[in-house]
């Protein structure tokens, strides 16, 4: 046993020597190739370096400007009264179209009058009828009353003649107003403008039966040279418009507010401002909010009723920082801009933003004035950065994008 393993030592020890001469030197080259690598690399890596990125930066200052706050509104004319019959009948003629301008006193709809002329004819009648009987009544007075006082006749008949008189005068007078009334009916069968305004819609044809117990108007008339716009303030708006103007009622702090501007459905303008006027009593339960009204003048006509805008209240900045839209980023619902450091080292910053006007943002905590902040390139940037700035003027940025 022990003379076979002397033996095989001795057929493979040529087989060990080769194995370990080759892994030596096999080990020899990987060290000097990854020597060489790792060289190479590091020289790379040195010469191939990217310098800091250069970026626009703009020094921060002061300057006046104004925010707006804008909620939505419903305009409405100053009137807008429902037009409905005052008598029945069937609806003989539409004089005016949908949506047409008319004038107060215009007519708008005949209802067929021949009933009530007739009514009128009859009250007529009897109110002649009536004063044909007080006259006869009044000279049966005139007759008897000498008489009595010549004692030729008694006092008795005077009284009864007195009487009568008395009953035909009454008769007249019904019968006068039962004229009246009857004329008031005919004159009802002419519907009028009550006011200037636009016609609304009109859901009955000629021919439809109309009366006072119909559901729907005939139409509705919308004065509109005067324009109201309802918005809806939430508690949080209502709490910053108490503490923004002086005064120590509602009424009070709303002849303080500024003009306010109505944007319209297009986004254009309304070339005229107005007035916040009034403010509901008490907050909507079920939407937490609180109602106000402004008011137009609406001279030109471009308002109707049913528009649809949005308020815009300004809000007046003496000094502000502005920082452009662009130069900022949002996480998590805040706000932050890149602000350089002296050494051109780049730090994210949250900011408080008090309003916005035009594309720029007027910085109420966060920054300075003086204090720099990158531009553009936030994507390619993390806290830490360093960067070559480039510095740009914050007035060139705002004559080409106005606040």
């Amino acid at each position: 046993m022990r003379i076979q393993q002397l033996t095989i030592k001795k057929v493979l020890r040529p087989f060990i020597q080769l194995s370990t001469q080759l892994g030596v030197f096999t080990l020899i080259i990987s060290f000097i190739g990854m020597y060489g690598c790792n060289s190479l690399s590091g020289n790379s890596l040195a010469a191939g370096a990217p310098p800091p990125p250069a970026l626009p930066v703009l020094k921060l200052g002061t300057s006046a400007a104004t925010t707006y706050q804008e909620f939505s509104a419903s305009l409405q004319g100053s009137r807008d009264i429902e037009i409905r019959p005052q008598v029945e009948g069937y609806l003989e003629k539409i004089y005016v179209d949908e949506g047409a301008y008319v004038k107060k006193g215009q007519s708008l709809f005949a209802i067929n009058d021949r009933p009530f002329r007739e009514q009128v004819n009859n009250a007529r009648a009897a109110l002649s009828a009536a004063e044909a009987n007080l006259s006869n009544a009044d000279i049966n007075v005139s007759k008897l009353t000498p008489l009595v006082q010549n004692n030729v006749i008694s006092d008795v008949q005077l009284k009864t003649s007195k009487a009568t008189q008395a009953a035909a005068t009454a008769a007249v007078v019904q019968a006068r107003s039962i004229l009246q009334s009857a004329s008031i009916n005919l004159g009802y069968t002419i519907i009028t403008a009550p006011v200037d305004g636009y016609v609304g819609r009109i859901p009955y044809k000629a021919g439809s039966i109309v009366g006072t117990n119909v559901t729907d108007p005939l139409t509705v008339v919308s004065a509109v040279k005067e324009v109201y716009a309802y918005f809806s303030m939430s508690e949080k708006d209502f709490l910053q418009f108490e503490s923004q103007y002086s005064g120590t009622t509602v009424q009070e702090k709303i002849k303080q507010m500024p003009e306010v501007e109505l944007m319209l459905a297009d986004n254009s303008t309304y070339p005229y401002k107005g007035k916040i006027e009034i403010v509901s009593g008490q907050f909507n339960d079920n939407v937490g909010t609180i109602s106000f009204r402004a008011s137009f003048p609406n001279t030109a006509g471009l308002l109707r009723s049913g528009n649809t805008g949005k308020i815009r209240i300004p809000h007046a900045f003496n000094t502000a920082i502005l920082v452009p839209q662009e130069a900022t980023f949002e996480l998590q619902d805040k706000v932050f801009v890149f602000l350089l450091s002296d050494s051109n080292k780049v730090a994210s910053t949250p900011i408080t933003v008090a309003g916005t006007t035009g594309h720029y943002y007027l910085v109420e905590k966060g920054l300075q004035p003086g204090q720099q902040i990158v531009y553009t390139g936030l994507d390619r940037l993390r806290d830490g950065a360093f960067i070559t700035p480039e510095p740009m003027s914050l007035d060139s940025l705002i004559k080409k994008n106005p606040l």
